[in-house]
C-alpha cells in the first residue's frame, strides 16, 4: 500500500508537465472532477479510530451509532449549500485567507453573513461487560464521537508490528508523495485508500456471516442481546448516545470539519466548477454511509461472535479498540492475505 501511494506521487510529479505553479501543487490546477474528490473527502474524514473504534462502540453499547447517517446528511447539506459557495467564489487556497479576503464584518457574495471566526477527548468508559459474558447495555457516561486520524497503535499491538517503525514509514511515505505530486497525488492516494478500507471491511463482514451462519443470525443475536437499540429520544444529555446528542451535537461537531476545516475545503474547491464541487460533497455522502454501515455491521458481528466470551474482560485484549484486529485474526487466519488486507484498511485510515 505504501509503495502504491509513493508510486502515485511519482506519477503526478511528471504527469501533465508536473506541478508548474503553486495553484497546480496546492489546488490541482482547479481541474479536479467530482468523483475522485468525493472519495478523497470520504477517506480523509475516516480514520483508524473510526475503523477500530466504531465497531467496538457498537459491540459494547449498541447500534444507535447508525443514526450518524442522518447527521452526515445534514453536515453535507450545510457544507454544500452554505459554506462551499462562499469559499469557491473567493478563490482562496486556504480557509485562513477568509479574513484577508472579506474583512471583519464583511460579506462574500451574499452567501453568508459576517465572517469573524470559526470554531476550529477521547475518553473510554468501561461498559457493562463481565468476563466471558456480554450483558445488555445501559446508559454509561457520554463519550465524544471519534477524533481525527491517528496511528493505529492498537493494530500494532495485536499484529506485532513495531509502532515506531509504522510511524516512521507513514511519515516518510506521506511526505514523499505529497511533496512530489501535490494535491493530485493526495486525492488519488485517498481514492486508492478508500477502496482498501471498503475491501477490508467487506472481507470481515462476509467471513463473519459465513462463520456465524448468515447475516440473519448476526442480527438475531444482536436483537436478543439488546444491541439493536437504535431509537432513544431521551432528552437527558448525560446519556452516552441519544437521538438528540447524535443529531444536534454530531451536526455541529462535523460541520466544523466539513464546512470550514482546511483539509476538506481545499479538496472540494479544487474542483473545476462549483457544480462539480457540490457534486463531490453529495457523492461523498454515499461513501460516508457505506463506511458507517460497514462499521455497524462489523460491531454486530463482534457481538454475535463473542456474546458468550468477551475477549476484553477475559484479558485476551488490553483495550476495546483491539477487538476488531482480534476478530480479524480469529476468523481470517486461514485465508492468507486477508488479515493483511484489514491491516492495510486500518493503515489507510492513518494516511
Amino acid at each position: 500500500m505504501l509503495l502504491v501511494s509513493a508510486a502515485i506521487g511519482i506519477y503526478y510529479a511528471f504527469a501533465g508537465g508536473g506541478q508548474q505553479t503553486s495553484k497546480d501543487f496546492l489546488m490541482g490546477g482547479r481541474r479536479m472532477s467530482a468523483v475522485p474528490v468525493s472519495l478523497s473527502l470520504t477517506a480523509s474524514f475516516m480514520s483508524a479510530v473510526t475503523i477500530l473504534g466504531s465497531p467496538s462502540e457498537v459491540y459494547r453499547f449498541g447500534a444507535m451509532y447508525i443514526i450518524f447517517a442522518i447527521t452526515y446528511f445534514f453536515v453535507v447539506l450545510i457544507s454544500a449549500e452554505v459554506f462551499l459557495p462562499v469559499f469557491y467564489k473567493l478563490g482562496i487556497t486556504s480557509t485562513y485567507e477568509v479574513r484577508a479576503k472579506v474583512g471583519c464584518g464583511g460579506r462574500a457574495g451574499g452567501a453568508a453573513g459576517s465572517w469573524e471566526s470559526f470554531p476550529g477527548g477521547d475518553s473510554r468508559h468501561h461498559g457493562d461487560l463481565a468476563p466471558c459474558r456480554v450483558h445488555h447495555s445501559s446508559s454509561p457516561p457520554p463519550a465524544p464521537v471519534p477524533l481525527g486520524k491517528r496511528c493505529p497503535a492498537s493494530g500494532c499491538r495485536v499484529t506485532g508490528f513495531d509502532l515506531w517503525g509504522v510511524v516512521a514509514a507513514t511519515g516518510v511515505v506521506c511526505t514523499f508523495y505529497c511533496t512530489l505530486g501535490g494535491l493530485k497525488a493526495v486525492v488519488w492516494t485517498d481514492v486508492f485508500q478508500a477502496g482498501i478500507m471498503l475491501a477490508g471491511y467487506t472481507s470481515v463482514i462476509i467471513q463473519a456471516a459465513v462463520i456465524q451462519g448468515g447475516i440473519n443470525t448476526i442480527f438475531n443475536d444482536a436483537y436478543n442481546g439488546g444491541r439493536l437499540n437504535i431509537w432513544n429520544f431521551n432528552p437527558n444529555p448525560l446519556q452516552r448516545h441519544t437521538f438528540w446528542t447524535i443529531i444536534i451535537g454530531g451536526t455541529f461537531t462535523w460541520t466544523t470539519i466539513y464546512g470550514v476545516n482546511q483539509s476538506q475545503v481545499q479538496r472540494y474547491i479544487s474542483c473545476k466548477s462549483r457544480f462539480q464541487a457540490k457534486l463531490s460533497l453529495y457523492i461523498n455522502l454515499l461513501g460516508l454511509w457505506a463506511i458507517l454501515i460497514c462499521s455497524v455491521i462489523c460491531g454486530l458481528a463482534l457481538y454475535s461472535r463473542y456474546q458468550d466470551c468477551d475477549p476484553w474482560t477475559a484479558k485476551k485484549v488490553s483495550a476495546p479498540d483491539q477487538l476488531m484486529p482480534y476478530l480479524v485474526l480469529d476468523i481470517l487466519q486461514d485465508y492468507p492475505g486477508l488479515p493483511g488486507l484489514f491491516v492495510a484498511c486500518v493503515y489507510s485510515g492513518t494516511l
